[in-house]
């Protein structure tokens, strides 16, 4: 098992193309020897992103009624939710969450909004006021903003865009699972675009929507081969009123186990732990690190709580480890 565990740590940091097998003999040996695991994976991460982790937040810059109907999302218009609606907010209310969030020891600060996509010139507007904004301040703007084409995405990189986040969610063989009123084509080519516009790009997705680790692998396969620069890990946290809200949790290792295995697929990319992180890991949190996370989402979600990032900041350095952009 340990000789197993080495040697796919080694292909991993050799050539970075551990195949599906692959990953699945690792998740089933992990699952016998769990830290073994966790300790190949930090090996990984610490070859290729060394002892630091980088933080980003987010605003959530307009909400609710999404036309779209993601079983998780409290956001969609197609389920009864407590979540608020509001419409865009102001560039300037933007740049003020930017700045709190720079001084408190945030790298990067992404404005996101519900819908499919943003439709109006006014809204345009103020959102590339608001990534203006953020680079005086020196803050780096990333911005989710639903489905792109060519030609915004290149007018999102003019206007001084560092990074564009579009999840995936799940693999293309669940996706129906989750959500029917758009194709998972579309995402992939909102990443491919954003990519070829020059923006780095942020994709990833949820776990805990009912897939299999076989379907979590999947997904990774597919963010390997779009080559994004982040993969964000989501928990779901199952909110009353959408379809999922009595689904059963993942446990702790769980969780860690995949977080370990996407090390392992995608061992040079920005693995980031995101949303759901402090009700699904408990007390087990810090060891995320430990199984290969390098990145960390930090303070409030969309629609949830998350925790406040001198908690985040406390829990990196007494990892004996230090937070740090890294693009």
């Amino acid at each position: 098992m340990e000789a197993l565990f080495d040697t796919l740590a080694d292909k991993a940091i050799n050539s970075r193309s551990i195949t599906e097998n692959d990953a699945l003999e690792l998740y089933r040996q992990g699952q016998k020897d769990v830290f073994g695991l966790l300790a190949r994976a930090s090996r990984i991460r610490e070859h290729f992103k060394g002892n630091t982790v980088s933080l980003c937040s987010i605003i959530n810059a307009k909400s609710g009624l999404c036309p779209e109907n993601c079983r998780f999302c409290a956001q969609s218009a197609h389920h009864r939710t407590d979540t608020p609606v509001y419409p865009l907010v102001s560039a300037e209310e933007i740049a003020e969450k930017g700045r709190i969030a720079m001084e408190s020891g945030v790298h990067m600060f992404s404005i996101v909004t519900s819908g499919t996509r943003i439709e109006t010139d006014d809204e345009w507007k103020t959102i590339y006021r608001a990534i203006e904004l953020l680079n005086e301040m020196g803050i780096k703007p990333c911005a989710s903003l639903g489905m792109l084409d060519e030609n915004t995405a290149r007018d999102l990189k003019s206007a001084g865009l560092f990074r564009y986040h579009h999840n995936l969610e799940t693999s293309r063989s669940f996706f129906d699972n989750i959500c029917s009123t758009h194709e998972y084509r579309e995402d992939t080519d909102t990443v491919r675009i954003a990519r070829e516009a020059g923006l780095t790009v942020c994709s990833g997705g949820i776990i805990g929507l009912g897939e299999t680790m076989e379907h979590r692998i999947e997904m990774a396969m597919t963010l390997r081969e779009l080559d994004v620069d982040s993969v964000p890990i989501n928990i779901l946290n199952a909110i009353p009123g959408t379809p999922l809200e009595n689904i059963r949790p993942l446990t702790p290792i769980e969780v860690l186990l995949t977080i370990a295995l996407y090390r392992f697929i995608l061992p040079d990319k920005d693995v980031k732990l995101c949303g759901g992180k402090e009700k699904n890991l408990r007390q087990l949190l810090s060891l995320a690190v430990v199984a290969g996370c390098n990145s960390l989402l930090t303070g409030n979600y969309l629609t949830t709580l998350g925790r406040d990032t001198s908690a985040d900041l406390e829990m990196i350095r007494d990892l004996g480890m230090e937070p740090r952009f890294q693009a």
